[in-house]
């Protein structure tokens, strides 16, 4: 296996600092856990960080590439409100090619709200990792469609299809690189602040369990066709959390959340131990589990109150260095 990334093209820029501290923001992947990247970015700028570029997998493509477009507050507006209802419309079902659920509906949703544009036309730097599964290797975009790249790097293998672009079949980019620093290496700005949603868990308020969540039984009646007993079958796997004490053996789907949480914290903490970042923001893992995207604004908070947390930690460097 070759472990050496595919630029499409290769994301190596040269950024001068401007007023301010400038930094180079990584955004790691963890599925609804990357509601706090909005957060993180609110507190960020709110405090006069200059954001200069973006580097992200899954769910940090995603919002990473939202805002690099301009359109992260509209896009918080959207999710904040979402329930579990809603996030199930969002949902398109299917029974082949490669995952349950094809993708399109979401990423057209967001395509309306954030336009279609290229990467080389946001005004930063932008990079979103992929993996190509027949290469088996990262793949990183930093040039072409905005939505061609978010699309690849959320397709997380067997709930989302891979994505087929310019001869690739490409995949989620945590699942090689949970939290790319890479692709910021070359940057000239101030720090590199890296965000992972996927660290060890730790008591939170409420006294959650790493692993038991609150999803209840709300699985919506449907007609009897393939694609909605594969629907019916996914709500009773993640309501069944909420019936259960962490004795019990978890659902299927559970059972691949929790397995797909330890690959990627494994991941990350090796990846960090070659690349570390200047400034790390933790998201503990049993925040929530990656399918729980009716939680926006808890997470949207926790993220910016990791944030507070992190910088007042921090020996900021001083700006133009």
């Amino acid at each position: 296996m070759n472990d050496e990334p595919t630029a499409l093209p290769s994301s190596s820029q040269d950024l001068a600092p401007e007023r301010g501290t400038s930094v180079s923001l990584v955004l790691g992947s963890g599925g609804a856990r990357g509601y706090a990247h909005i957060g993180v970015i609110e507190e960020l700028e709110a405090r006069g960080y200059a954001i200069r570029s973006i580097a992200g997998s899954s769910m940090g493509a995603l919002v990473g590439g939202i805002y690099a477009a301009g359109k992260l507050a509209s896009y918080a507006d959207w999710v904040r409100p979402l329930q579990r209802l809603d996030v199930l419309r969002l949902l398109d079902w299917t029974l082949s090619g490669g995952g349950f659920i094809k993708g399109d509906r979401i990423i057209g949703v967001l395509r309306d709200l954030a336009g279609d544009t290229d990467i080389e036309e946001l005004p930063i730097p932008y990079t979103a990792v992929a993996v190509d599964l027949d290469q088996q290797r990262e793949v990183w975009f930093s040039k072409g469609p905005l939505f061609d790249a978010i699309r690849a790097s959320i397709a997380i293998p067997t709930i989302i299809r891979p994505h087929h672009y310019q001869g690739r079949l490409l995949v989620d980019g945590g699942l090689l690189n949970p939290l790319p620093v890479s692709p910021t290496l070359r940057d000239r700005t101030d720090a590199t602040i890296a965000v992972d949603v996927n660290a060890a868990p730790e008591p939170l308020s409420g006294g959650d369990d790493p692993n038991v969540g609150g999803v209840p039984d709300l699985a919506p009646a449907a007609p009897a066709r393939p694609r909605h007993r594969i629907a019916e079958f996914i709500e009773t796997q993640f309501a069944r959390r909420a019936k259960r004490g962490a004795a019990h053996e978890p659902g299927a789907f559970e059972l691949f959340a929790r397995s797909l949480d330890i690959v990627q914290e494994t991941i990350t903490r090796l990846k960090l131990a070659a690349q570390p970042p200047d400034l790390l923001i933790t998201i503990p893992r049993n925040a929530c589990a990656f399918y729980e995207f009716h939680r926006a604004e808890e997470l949207i908070e926790l993220g910016r109150q990791r944030t507070r947390e992190a910088l007042a930690r921090w020996s900021k460097p001083p700006s133009g260095g």
